[in-house]
């Protein structure tokens, strides 16, 4: 079974987070911010993942941390449920319309982070979620899951371009994680 649970707690934040790879994409999410929630649950939906996140922070003082530190435990989660790696895909690429908004997101499960972003927000907040918080979770996600991660996207409508967003990452990852056979994908034989 490629699952993990894990927590971090700090003195800013308590994030615990429990993925299943191989689910069918169900969700509880609780981080206290009603966007980051909304784009956490489609995630989960899109990769099917089974997703479970309770997340608790300094909210009072703004999401920032609450926000880097769900995406240091998700990356962490996807990591360990990963193993060896045996077997996987490795790579996944998916490009996802949302009316006028295009997302396109490509990226690597072979153990090197890297994130490259390409995301031209119109306005500051999205709801309750600021949106600068978008690149800063996908860093955090890309480095703690040693994930080479390319994204961009472009649209009209900042909530559309976040949306489209989440889930190119989540077909992406579908792809990526997937079964194809026994072996490292990989000319030096690890990932």
């Amino acid at each position: 079974m490629r699952s993990a649970k894990l927590s971090r707690k700090t003195g800013e934040t308590s994030v615990h987070v429990e993925l299943l790879l191989d689910g069918t994409g169900s969700s509880k999410i609780k981080t206290g911010i009603g966007f980051f929630d909304h784009m956490l649950t489609s995630f989960a939906k899109h990769s099917g993942f089974d997703l479970y996140i309770d997340a608790t922070g300094d909210l009072e003082v703004d999401e920032h941390h609450l926000v880097e530190d769900t995406g240091i435990v998700l990356g962490q989660a996807i990591l360990k449920a990963l193993g060896d790696k045996a077997g996987i895909a490795r790579f996944g690429e998916a490009r996802v319309p949302m009316d006028e908004s295009l997302s396109e997101v490509a990226l690597d499960l072979g153990g090197r982070s890297y994130l490259v972003m390409n995301v031209p927000f119109r306005s500051g907040k999205v709801g309750d979620f600021n949106t600068q918080m978008v690149e800063h979770f996908f860093e955090s996600i890309a480095e703690h899951g040693k994930i080479n991660l390319h994204a961009s996207v472009y649209g009209k409508n900042d909530h559309h371009m976040i949306e489209s967003l989440f889930k190119a990452f989540a077909c992406a990852m579908h792809r990526a994680v997937r079964i194809e056979g026994k072996g490292i994908r990989s000319t030096k034989g690890v990932l």
